[in-house]
């Protein structure tokens, strides 16, 4: 709801039980007023009304307390939006407008030729931001344009929350406490960046359930930058945007105009746990694409094949895989090209004719006969030098001209802001998912950008802004010409993961390391953001190969793994019978609780930090609780879980035990039938009666 002042110059925005107030002075200072509980305009206007303090000229009554500061004039903070001409640099501006549609304000300035447009719009308790940038004047270079500045009330003791990692360990939650100066966390990678997710929160004393917590998450797959100062006064104000920094976005031309990625803040004043819930809500209800049907369980060939694939075998896998009941059937790296290593064919997206004689569609109408979808691996932005692609085109990668061309993984990254380049991409990829009965795309990218040069382009620093809008138009144009296809990204695992992209996916690849142990970490990190409908997750074979050859059961794998999107990435053809019947009876049981997973509220009953952790999921009147014992010491008994969310006057069924619970469940005897010793897991299912 948007309510404004008889004089035109308070706002106020109000989701279901927080507002977000800003004020414009008579000098055309827009101010911040209020993030936090639900107020009334009133409350607002007298906001309004205080005056700015007094300050000695080494501060500004300004900082900290700006809607959005701009580089110049009486501010000492971190810019938000940084301007340079021939003739001069930094912005004064003056107030123009402001209009109104629905749940949307939109504050219009001007300086000169440059109009700025700050943008808000909620989405439930979320408060999206944004800014446009429209040149009408001379040319100018955009050397930052943050997408909005979040002002934290006067508080003591704030503590920051992070997601931090690498490859393999990506998402794990962070928390210490805030000081003076900035903590800035980012990517300059060219894409998000297994190392930070762009998320942070603040709290003062917020526990998992109880508590106000400010959180912001930015919806940008490139380079990003976030900064969180605490100022000289204790004030705390929380800036992004993309690029990581400021030494230039983008040259806008008269006519040339740029819009910022969505900034969201969110308060909640249900601790971590509350925060989390409501930035599932709303991801399910407007950032992912049909959150409303759930993901299907999916089988995926890397892990058991890696490149050395056929027809035959991957039509055996199919086999097994239905048997199982998986519902997608995933062909990985090596279908296309002569892609037999990683040392040769990417960027050549047609199907080997050794392994696919007659193409994919053979293989993907036999994957349909068996009752399930079919999907393929693709990484359309790269290119290996041993490819025709880069034969024909050597130019249209990312290059410093006389420098030689780093490689990672024997590629390169191709130059996605070339038009040439992203309508040869869409062509390929267009007859792709044309040629055959394709339902997945699974689209990777597994390397940074290093040598990000553009030889003979003017401004050559616009292909880190120009290849994510070429990305995002890409999966815009592939999903509206295909909208039967689903898409996940992938990035070497969890390398792109931000709302940006899971506003055009159906689902992300959390990490490349599928041992369960570590994954309950790392799906609890991205659970702080993310809801679990995006999260894919894959039962692999033991002991885990790939990174710290543990040993688990297939019981801990697969309950693990149900926490999210259920995948299966094990070598079919080499479990034994009982291993598949098994396997097929929680493939079952997920399906009869993937409503809840994937749609219902999250509660984190305890962490993953030893001993026993245990998630909650609850829709209408079920509830599921997964949990792990990850070690046990000295035979200390069980601790009981108590249940969140629950009708305490009503009753609830244990399917598990047939106990009768009542009022705050404590599950307490379904742990000690279903758990017998280290790396054990458990399900375990109430329905109110």
């Amino acid at each position: 709801m948007l309510e404004i002042s008889d004089n035109g110059r308070t706002w106020l925005l109000s989701g279901p039980t927080s507002s977000y107030a800003l004020h414009l002075t008579d000098g055309d200072e827009l101010l911040h007023l209020h993030w936090g509980p639900r107020i009334g305009l009133a409350d607002a206007e007298a906001l309004a009304v205080r005056p700015l303090p007094e300050y000695w000229p080494f501060e500004s009554p300004l900082d900290g307390r700006e809607e959005y500061p701009v580089e110049g004039g009486p501010r000492f903070v971190r810019p938000a939006l940084s301007v340079r001409t021939d003739e001069r640099r930094g912005t004064e501006w003056s107030f123009e407008r402001h209009e109104s549609e629905g749940d949307e304000l939109r504050l219009r300035f001007r300086d000169g030729g440059l109009n700025v447009t700050l943008h808000y719009r909620t989405r439930g308790d979320v408060v999206e931001r944004w800014v446009t940038l429209d040149n009408r004047g001379t040319d100018l270079e955009l050397l930052r344009a943050d997408s909005a500045v979040w002002t934290l009330p006067d508080r003591e003791g704030w503590r920051l929350s992070q997601l931090h990692g690498r490859w393999g360990a990506e998402s794990r939650l962070a928390q210490a406490p805030l000081t003076y100066g900035e903590k800035v966390i980012g990517s300059r990678r060219g894409h998000t960046g297994h190392q930070h997710l762009p998320w942070v929160a603040l709290d003062t004393d917020a526990t998992e359930e109880r508590g106000e917590v400010y959180g912001c998450a930015l919806g940008w797959s490139g380079s990003w930058r976030i900064a969180v100062a605490q100022l000289p006064d204790a004030r705390v104000q929380v800036t992004g945007g993309a690029g990581y920094d400021d030494s230039g976005l983008l040259r806008l031309a008269a006519g040339e105009s740029f819009v910022t990625p969505v900034f969201a803040g969110l308060w909640s004043d249900g601790g971590f746990g509350g925060a989390s819930r409501a930035w599932h809500a709303y991801q399910r209800a407007y950032v992912i694409p049909d959150a409303d049907r759930d993901r299907p369980v999916l089988f995926n060939c890397w892990e058991a094949t890696e490149f050395d694939i056929s027809e035959e075998q991957q039509s055996l896998l199919a086999r097994r895989a239905a048997a199982i009941g998986v519902e997608l059937f995933v062909v990985d790296d090596g279908w296309f090209g002569t892609r037999t290593s990683d040392r040769a064919g990417l960027g050549d997206w047609t199907p080997n004719p050794d392994r696919f004689p007659s193409g994919l569609r053979p293989l993907a109408e036999y994957v349909h006969a068996l009752g399930m979808q079919f999907g393929i691996w693709v990484e359309p932005e790269m290119v290996n030098p041993d490819s025709d692609l880069y034969r024909a085109h050597p130019d249209w990668v990312q290059y410093q001209s006389g420098r030689k061309r780093t490689e990672f993984r024997n590629q390169l990254v191709l130059n996605l802001a070339r038009d040439d380049v992203r309508e040869y991409l869409w062509e390929r990829l267009d007859a792709l998912l044309s040629s055959a009965p394709i339902d997945y795309v699974k689209w990777d990218f597994n390397r940074c950008f290093s040598d990000a040069g553009w030889p003979g382009e003017a401004y050559p620093q616009r292909l880190w802004v120009d290849h994510v809008r070429a990305l995002y138009d890409l999966l815009d144009r592939l999903r509206a010409a295909h909208p039967g296809v689903a898409f996940e990204s992938c990035s070497g695992g969890g390398g792109r993961i931000d709302l940006g992209v899971l506003g055009r996916t159906d689902q992300v690849w959390t990490s490349d390391n599928t041992d369960p142990l570590d994954r309950l970490a790392i799906q609890h990190g991205f659970s702080q953001i993310h809801p679990a409908r995006a999260m894919a997750a894959w039962v692999t074979d033991s002991p885990n190969a790939m990174l710290n050859h543990r040993a688990s059961s297939l019981r801990f794998r697969f309950v693990s793994a149900m926490a999210g999107v259920l995948g299966v990435g094990g070598d079919l053809a080499q479990w034994a019978e009982e291993e598949l019947a098994e396997a097929g009876e929680w493939v079952a049981l997920y399906k009869e609780i993937r409503p809840l997973v994937q749609r219902g509220d999250l509660y984190r009953l305890r962490p993953p930090r030893g001993g026993l952790s245990a998630v909650q999921y609850l829709l209408g009147d079920e509830t599921v609780v997964l949990a792990w014992l990850q070690a046990q010491s000295y035979g200390e008994p069980l601790p009981a879980l108590r249940l969140r969310g629950l009708d305490p006057t009503a009753a609830y069924e244990c399917l598990e035990t047939g106990e009768i619970h009542r009022g705050a469940v404590l599950v307490h005897h379904g742990l000690r039938t279903g758990l017998k010793g280290d790396l054990d897991a458990a399900v375990i299912r109430l329905r109110r009666i």
